[in-house]
């Protein structure tokens, strides 16, 4: 994986103001992936939004982890019915045409 993609979670920690553990725990329930390079620990950019929801959530709405854990497992089913629909739609246009 191309290092170039990756962030420092420190450089995390310092910009949310969140500490270390926050980013175990998200590993430990599977939402992120801590990579491990040269003693220092990453994640993928790609990761960033789901970091800053996590931060959001926890600061602003006072979630804890489990309840995090279970919103963003139900955003991601939302996202999942709601492209099937579209596919539905698209598909009844078809018909309608």
């Amino acid at each position: 994986m191309s290092k170039e993609k990756l962030i420092l979670i420190n450089q995390l920690c310092t910009h949310y103001q969140v500490e270390m553990s926050l980013f175990s725990e998200l590993n430990e329930y599977g939402i992120i992936e801590i990579l491990t390079i040269e003693d220092s620990y990453f994640i993928h950019e790609d990761k960033i939004s789901i970091v800053e929801k996590v931060v959001r959530m926890q600061k602003d709405l006072r979630i804890n982890l489990e309840g995090v854990d279970t919103v963003l497992n139900l955003l991601d089913k939302i996202d999942d019915l709601q492209t099937q629909l579209n596919t539905v739609q698209n598909r009844l246009r078809l018909y309608e045409d």
